[in-house]
């Protein structure tokens, strides 16, 4: 008996051995969640194999964390460990960058000053409120290179379950696209197309600072179509995208026949179009009103065939981002923020990767968009709130309107399109019609295409404090902050990406979290079951036994 016992026993033992030594050689995995969270995208994987050599991603996420934060840093693991097992050479450290109380105030200023911002929490627990600072942010170190990942994601009136989805859901592309820039041997070139009253380069210093991780940039000045038109062409097609950012002086035939062939050639473009001549500045300097004025460019045939048509008109709207007025003088100012209609905060539907889970996006003085029917495949990737209206130009607008409440009646006419993607295969405007000039090796029809027309130029624009730029998104007026960089950094990155990297976006996930409120009322409660559950148990258990063996040993 005793024989065939440890026979059992070896054989067990055995078969665990066996099955250990089977399972060292064989990495299998299945993810059986509803969302697939932990299946990492075909992109993903790919940017994360390029890795040939060591590469450390430091998590600042480790010591005493608020208890939301903490399920982002499990997530940011298991996402990690999922990097791990697709390349032995990523690895991954916590750290908790206040571990070193004696120098907190000197540690959070240097970690400011290399861009990581800290997120002020604020943590209820027991009944009481108390703030704190935490770092969600993690450093992807590769060879002399290090990449920022912000892990945490804020967005306007979102409450902590959203925030944390949002984040978690952006946590495989945030990390895939830190990869990536690392990995990038050779850059696309963007081309900033000057000569028709662009903006200035200062005011697009942060937007092209921040996409030269991905892409070398240059300047294409179109004033040259007139002596030269076809070394501007050339020179044009050396790029892979046009930004043309808020021009102000009308398109000749010949420049826009440059731009034809560049994009009938295969150039993308972003066009980003202010149809109505409008600043807040021209009213402060007009005394408090000024007239906004239509703006011909010459472009309206030219969007027309692609089927998008910008009118000259303003949105209104009730969904709106604040000016700042100064009443009183000299140290007796005061700067009050005040609603400023003509001026859209535009929210995002989160029907596209370009849009998906972006902050809200500051527009000033925008136009309504018309999408016209054709061949052409559009996507409306911006709209007015259904709280908006149109207005003709021209028209004189003053700050006198902040002096009664807004009809709500009259703001009827909303979902008005903001921003538009265009693909398709495209084809000259010029087609059948004579040149405004002569050109070598035009195109009549091209391949598939993408191009993206933006109804205000300013979207685009960062602001300036002393004379440099200012984060774009950034309003120092009003201290705060909007989603146009990551927007247009998207707009980019799916116009010129060919990977599919920017797909990942959609993807979501759910991350079910604890209700404060429910852990504040029923504490106690699971408290109790939690404590004394198993210990009645050991007691019912130790009687049923005891009176067990009693009633055997007494017969």
């Amino acid at each position: 008996m005793m024989a065939k016992f440890l026979i059992s026993v070896l054989k067990a033992l055995v078969a665990v051995i066996i099955l250990n030594v089977i399972g060292s050689f064989v990495s299998a995995r299945f993810d059986l969640t509803e969302d697939n969270r932990f299946t990492l995208s075909k992109p993903a994987i790919e940017a994360a194999k390029k890795f040939d050599s060591p590469v450390v991603i430091d998590i600042l996420l480790d010591g005493t964390i608020p208890p939301e934060f903490s399920k982002l840093k499990i997530e940011t693991i298991q996402l990690l460990k999922s990097f791990a097992s697709k390349n032995k050479n990523i690895k991954y450290n916590l750290v908790n960058p206040l571990e070193d109380e004696t120098q907190t105030q000197e540690t959070i200023a240097n970690l400011q000053r290399i861009g990581l911002t800290p997120a002020n929490v604020t943590v209820e627990e027991n009944g009481k409120v108390s703030q704190e600072l935490v770092f969600p942010w993690a450093m992807v170190n590769y060879k002399n290179q290090t990449v920022k990942v912000a892990l945490l994601k804020n967005k306007l009136g979102s409450s902590t379950e959203e925030r944390v989805n949002n984040s978690v859901q952006q946590l495989e592309y945030a990390f895939a696209d830190a990869f990536t820039k690392l990995n990038i041997t050779e850059k696309k070139r963007v081309a900033v197309i000057k000569g028709n009253g662009e903006l200035d380069d200062i005011f697009l210093a942060d937007y092209l600072t921040t996409i030269q991780e991905y892409y070398d940039i240059g300047a294409i000045t179109l004033d040259s179509v007139i002596k030269n038109p076809q070394r501007v062409l050339e020179q044009l097609k050396g790029f892979d995208l046009a930004i043309i950012a808020k021009p102000t002086e009308a398109f000749s035939d010949g420049e826009k026949y440059v731009m034809d062939q560049f994009i009938v050639n295969g150039g993308k473009s972003i066009w980003l179009m202010d149809q109505v001549a409008m600043e807040v500045d021209s009213i402060f300097k007009g005394g408090g009103s000024a007239m906004a004025i239509p703006r011909d460019l010459n472009l309206n045939d030219f969007f027309f065939k692609y089927g998008v048509r910008i009118n000259p008109v303003l949105v209104n709207d009730l969904y709106f981002t604040q000016i700042v007025l100064a009443t009183g003088e000299g140290n007796d100012s005061q700067y009050n923020p005040v609603p400023w209609y003509y001026n859209p905060m535009v929210f995002s539907r989160n029907n596209h990767p370009i849009n998906t889970n972006i902050e809200a996006v500051r527009y000033q003085f925008a136009n309504a968009m018309d999408v016209l029917e054709n061949d052409y495949q559009k996507t409306v990737l911006l709209r007015s709130s259904p709280l908006s209206k149109t207005e003709g130009t021209p028209k004189q607008i003053g700050l006198n309107i902040l002096d009664a409440p807004p009809n709500k009646e009259t703001y009827n006419n909303g979902n008005q399109a903001l921003a538009v993607l265009i693909e398709g295969k495209f084809a000259s405007m010029f087609k059948n019609r004579v040149k405004p000039i002569q050109l070598e090796n035009t195109l009549e029809e091209g391949e598939a295409n993408k191009m993206i027309v933006i109804s205000d130029g300013d979207v685009i624009k960062n602001q300036l404090r002393n004379g440099r730029p200012l984060e774009l998104g950034y309003d120092k007026w009003t201290n705060s902050s909007y989603g146009n960089k990551e927007f247009l950094i998207n707009c980019i990155n799916y116009l010129l990406d060919d990977t599919g990297l920017i797909n990942i976006r959609n993807k979501k996930v759910s991350i079910p979290l604890l209700d404060v409120e429910k852990i504040v009322e029923q504490k106690a409660k699971w408290q109790l079951v939690n404590i004394g559950v198993p210990v009645l148990l050991t007691l019912v258990l130790g009687i049923f036994f005891g009176a067990y063996r009693k009633r055997k040993y007494a017969s």
